[in-house]
This record gives C-alpha cells, structure tokens and sequence, in this order.
C-alpha cells in the first residue's frame, strides 16, 4: 500500500516518495500543448493548486523518469527544458507594502539564484523584467508559474488602505503582459479573481479556466478517482470502523465530496480532507478548517446585514462568477471563491417577450465539513459560545427542542444572546435571525429561514422530534405583536398535515440590551 499524505506539495517528493498520487496529468498535457499560453485557475485554499504548478514545473524542467506510468509520458512531448521562475507566495510577510516589496525581492532573488543568475537589487519589478530578459537571452522562452497571486490582498483585504495593495500588485505583476513575448507559459493561480489587477484588466490572452468544464476535475477526485485510487484505504478503514462498504463511501462522501467548478460537471473530493481522514484512521472531522475561517470575513457577514439564508434560496447570475471589486466586497462572492460555498445547481430562464435564456445558479455548502466548520465559526465570532465547550450547550437545545420546551428553548438562546459582545451587535432582525438560524443548523435540526405562504414570510421553521416551530422575530418591538402576526397570517397553517405538532413563537430582541427581552409561545390547534 502506497502512503498518503496530505502534507507534501511537490510533484517530486510524491513521486520519489512512493506516496499515493491520482494521476491528474491528462489535464497538464493539454496544458502544455500550445507552442505558447498563460492560463489562471481559481481554486479554493489546500486544494491542490500548489501541487499542479510544481508537477507543470518537473514537466518543464524535461524530468520525463518521473512520470514513468502516467498519462502524460507516452503523449508526443518533446521534453524540452526550459528555465522556470517560480513565484509562491504562501506563507511570506505581507503585512505592509514595504514588507510585500522585499518579500518580492526575496523571491526573485532565490529565483535568480536556483537559475543562476546574478540579479542586481532594484524595485521588485524591475528585477522581474531583468531576470525574465535575461533567462529569455541565455535560454530561450520562459516558464513563469505564480502561486497564490491573490495572498498579499488576501492578508490586507480588511485594512484601509488595502487599495493600495492592489495598484502595488498591478506594477509587478504588469511585467507578465510586457514580457509576453519572452514566455513559453505562464500559469496563475489563486483564491479570488479581484478586479484591476494588471492579470486580468490587461492581460486579454490570460485564458481563465477557473469555469472551464475541460479542467473543472483538474483538481480533487472524482468518485471514480477516489474509488479506485483509495481501494486499500477504504478497505481497511471498513473494517476498522466496522462500516459496511457503501454505507462508508455514503458518510465520506457527505463528509468530504461536493465541491463542484462547472454546472455542468461532476462534484469532487478535497484532496486534503480526504488524505488526512485516512492519515488519521477513518476519523471524520473538519481538517480543511484546521487553520480556522478568517476573521475578516466572518466581521464582514455580520456587520453587512448579509440575510444568511438567502445564500441557498436566491440565485446568482453568471457576472456573480466574474472579477470583483475590493472596495465592494461582498459576503457571498468571497464565500464562493473561497470554497465555503459551491454550485448546487443550474437552471436556464427564458427572459420575457425574447428568443433568449439565461442561466441561474444556486449554491450551497459542498459537504458536511464545511457546513459545520463554517458555522461554528460564525458562532464562535458573534457569540461567547466556544467550540470545544458547545456539545453540552447544544445537547440541551437539541432535548428542549424535541420535547416541546419552547420556554427552555428560549432561555438557552437568551443566554447567548446575552454573551455576544456589544462591539458586534448589528441593528437589523437579519442578524439575530442568523445567529438563530446557524444555532439551529448546526443542531441538525429542518430549518429554514424567510419561508415563503400564501400570505407572507415566515421568519424561520425549526422541526425536530414531533415538533415544529414557527418564529417570528421582532426587534425593540414586543413579543405580542411577533405572535399577532404569525396568527393573523396564519403562518402555521403551512405544516398542517404534516401530522406534527407544531408550536408557535412570538420573539423580541432588544437592541440596546442586546439580547431577547420576551417571547410568547402558543401550541397551534389545527
């Protein structure tokens, strides 16, 4: 049995390692088929992208030995060496434009070094039009492969002056377009696609596959991939864990599948959750998140009066998918480029009194390991509730919720409330709601938010046991005008015959106290 590893990025090591490597080098051949191409790929954090730029590097640096048995070595490819610049970017200093400048320096010098070239300091991108002019000279075309473009935006995105990141990324990374004709290929990856970063306002023949269904399982493992290439892990993990076969391949699939970067294509595993589940004898749980979700988004969700619901209920376009602006940052495009959110599923629209159709797409969570990490998360920032100590917590929600307690249940959620810090409150029923809804969700329990009746919008539906509960939230209101309106709209007429019983709640927040001042419960009579 090969070993796994969710650890090792290089192509290389992997190879030479004996570790267990899914051959993915189809896609690299049509890759490298053009006489000359600059490509970028989006994908989300620990998912592979560092690991296809350093298998592009071993194919460019003509170390054919190592791809003995894969797709690619026996394809018509002339192995031609060529001098490869390497530019990563993880795990550098960007904390100030000065330190991001060095750090560039750094980088071209080691690049300078390993290609030996002897580099004058200069600004950082004049050394990149000097090192690239001068491998061109001696060696011919250049292969410039750039990893995590996006990094030092990324670590400033919630700074004021992060604009000015983006016009100092735009000067060097202009120097990829000037030096165009020097180039053999040039790939670029990252986690976002910002807009006005010389890549992609300047560079017209930088081909986007982020959305290409050509490439959209370039990254991660198809079912096929993971079946086939994992046989051993999963047979013996089935009998540690003393699962039957298909009822295994079920919960990992739940776990760890569903990231999916076409409508059309099909869903894939993280490659890393899905070695570190093995590395750690079948034990399910969140390693994607193990760095933890940043702050900055998590500060941006709650203070935008972002409707966290609407995430699964309201499609986007197709421009959703599309470059954005930093100043205009929004909670669900960085959700999705980030790999919290992926596409659910595509529908086509006919558009009004035309010919034509447009497409709407409609996103979810891709599995079980970001769904709950995601969430507690979210909890953990905008409540006192702390991860390691919530099970207690939630097991007494879970109890008052099924058995019909709806007093306790609401003592429960008082008392967090109550602990939120003031800092964060946000003046909108949005934001409670949400706190409410990811409680609910993170209990498992059905809930849904912004129901839609025949007369309204129910503000959220929690079931579980025999129970249903219909809520509306009011905020420095009363809990009597919160259960008025659920009877006078009759929201629980919706569950019926649903043959549960249901229980209806009438909620008040009060902001200056930040926290649930009232709240009236009715057991509904059908």
């Amino acid at each position: 049995m090969k070993d796994i590893t969710g650890s090792v990025y290089t192509f290389e090591d992997l190879i030479q390692g004996n570790f267990l490597y899914v051959d993915k080098t189809e896609y690299i051949w049509q890759l490298v088929r053009p006489a000359k191409e600059m490509y970028f790929l989006s994908r989300p954090r620990r998912f592979g992208k560092s690991l296809t730029l350093s298998t592009l590097k071993a194919v460019f640096q003509g170390k054919k030995e190592l791809f003995k048995g894969l797709a690619i070595y026996d394809k018509p490819y002339d192995w031609k060496p060529y001098p490869v610049i390497q530019l990563d970017m993880n795990g550098r200093d960007f904390s100030t434009l000065e330190k991001m400048e060095e750090r560039f320096r750094q980088i071209l010098r080691e690049q300078a070094e390993l290609n030996g070239v002897s580099l004058k300091e200069a600004s950082s991108d004049t050394m990149f039009h000097k090192l690239i002019k001068t491998l061109h000279d001696r060696d011919g075309d250049v292969v410039i492969l750039l990893d995590e473009y996006d990094k030092p935006i990324l670590n400033n995105i919630s700074k004021p002056d992060s604009r000015a990141f983006l016009d100092a990324l735009k000067v060097f990374y202009s120097v990829i377009k000037e030096k165009n004709g020097m180039i053999r290929l040039a790939f670029i990856t990252g986690v976002s696609k910002f807009c006005h970063v010389s890549l992609f306002s300047d560079l017209n023949n930088l081909t986007d596959i982020t959305m290409d269904a050509k490439y959209a399982t370039m990254l991660g493992y198809t079912q096929s991939e993971f079946e086939t290439s994992f046989s051993e892990q999963i047979e013996a993990t089935e009998k540690k864990l003393n699962l039957p076969r298909q009822e295994l391949l079920r919960k990992i699939k739940n776990w760890y599948d569903g990231f999916r970067f076409h409508a059309d294509s099909e869903s894939v595993y993280n490659p890393v959750s899905l070695a570190r589940f093995f590395e750690r004898g079948g034990e399910f749980s969140n390693y994607w998140f193990e760095t933890g979700t940043p702050s900055f988004l998590l500060e941006l969700i709650m203070k935008s009066k972002f409707n966290y619901s609407e995430m699964f209920t309201e499609p986007v376009s197709e421009s959703f998918f599309s470059a954005f602006e930093i100043t205009r940052l929004k909670p669900m495009v960085l959700l999705y480029q980030s790999g919290y959110l992926t596409i659910g599923k595509c529908v086509e629209e006919k558009i009004p009194y035309t010919d034509e159709t447009i497409r709407k797409y409609y996103l979810n969570f891709p599995n079980t390991e970001v769904e709950r990490a995601f969430n507690n998360s979210l909890l953990e920032y905008c409540t006192a509730i702390q991860t390691e100590s919530s099970q207690e917590f939630f097991s007494k929600l879970i109890t008052a919720v099924g058995s019909g307690d709806a007093d306790g249940f609401m003592k429960l959620l008082q008392s967090v409330f109550a602990g939120i810090p003031y800092n964060i409150h946000v003046k909108d029923e949005h934001y409670y709601q949400t706190v409410c809804y990811v409680i609910c969700d993170l209990l498992n329990l059905l809930v849904q938010a912004e129901v839609c009746t025949n007369n309204g919008r129910i503000d959220m539906m929690a079931a579980a046991g025999d129970w249903i509960y219909v809520v509306e939230f009011k905020l420095n209101r009363t809990a009597d005008e919160a259960m008025k309106q659920i009877e006078h709209k009759d929201y629980a007429m919706k569950y019926r015959k649903t043959g549960k019983k249901i229980m209806l709640l009438g909620v008040n927040f009060d902001f200056q106290k930040g926290s649930i001042t009232d709240w009236l419960r009715e057991e509904y009579s059908c």
